[in-house]
């Protein structure tokens, strides 16, 4: 006989307990309200497998969808953002910048760089709106000016994908206004050195971002149903107290009125942009 003590047996008498399934293992879908396992929205580029609803997308992800593999450089990595205010809502701005790094792993709510789509060479900048709503900090600024003006010498195709719905960042005040000026200068400089801008519009793009370098692509192009404009929807009802037209500022109204010029679904992206630059340069 063993000394060994034999394993514990359930009591039959007692009910058995569920097994609850893990958070985070299944999503809803916004547009059809289907319910999807997430590992397949993951291998769908994410987006629904039923609809086609194009769900949000972290940075370094839409970065190994859109670059060749190991084909992207990231620059800029040492710039990191202050307190130049010591600004304070319900978390001091110190506090909120360290809690989102933590957060989304990213410094800031901008990565850019130099890359290789479909072998095309071409200089990138990408706003997160997980990091403060992918709002326009100083950071966020000057990436964006300074890979501009790096797409300028190099003499290179420039894309900037945008996700902001914050616009300005409120916690930098007017540092972070300047900073529309300033990327959109750079852009000037760009267009009249005979440069290639193609602007990327994805769900949200909104505020200042939506006002100032989003909007000034050569070409512009809009994932499917991506909220585009200044203000939001309801502060435009409430503002001019009329019903809005059907749509307003999605991709697909924005196109019919000419405000891009095509919307392109997240797996024919990577190509398009390609065509665009060998049609272009």
């Amino acid at each position: 006989m063993s000394d060994k003590a034999s394993p514990a047996t359930e009591d039959p008498t007692q009910p058995r307990k569920k097994r609850g399934v893990p958070e985070g293992l299944w999503l809803r879908c916004p547009s059809c309200s289907g319910t999807i396992f997430r590992k397949q929205v993951d291998k769908n580029l994410r987006m629904c497998p039923d609809c086609q609803h194009h769900f949000y997308v972290p940075a370094r992800v839409r970065i190994e969808q859109l670059f060749d593999e190991d084909a992207f450089e990231e620059w800029y990595t040492d710039i990191t953002p202050v307190d130049p205010l010591n600004f304070a809502d319900k978390k001091a701005y110190k506090d909120r910048l360290v809690a989102e790094q933590k957060k989304t792993g990213l410094t800031e709510a901008c990565i850019a760089g130099k890359g290789y789509m479909r072998g095309r060479p071409l200089i990138f900048g990408l706003t997160d709106s997980a990091f403060i709503m992918g709002s326009m900090g100083s950071v966020v600024g000057e990436k964006l000016t300074r890979a501009t003006e790096e797409a300028t010498r190099q003499k290179l195709p420039l894309v900037i994908v945008s996700g902001s719905g914050g616009g300005a960042r409120m916690h930098e005040g007017i540092l972070s206004l300047m900073q529309m000026g300033k990327v959109s200068a750079a852009l000037g400089r760009y267009h009249e050195a005979g440069g290639l801008f193609i602007s990327i519009l994805t769900d949200p793009t909104m505020g200042g971002v939506a006002a100032s370098f989003a909007s000034l692509g050569d070409i512009v192009i809009a994932e499917p149903k991506a909220l585009i404009g200044f203000a939001g929807p309801r502060v435009v009802k409430a503002t001019v107290h009329e019903e809005l037209p059907e749509g307003f500022q999605t991709s697909e109204f924005l196109l019919k009125h000419g405000f891009v010029d095509r919307i392109v679904a997240r797996p024919d992206l990577r190509s398009e942009i390609a065509r665009i630059i060998d049609y272009c340069t």
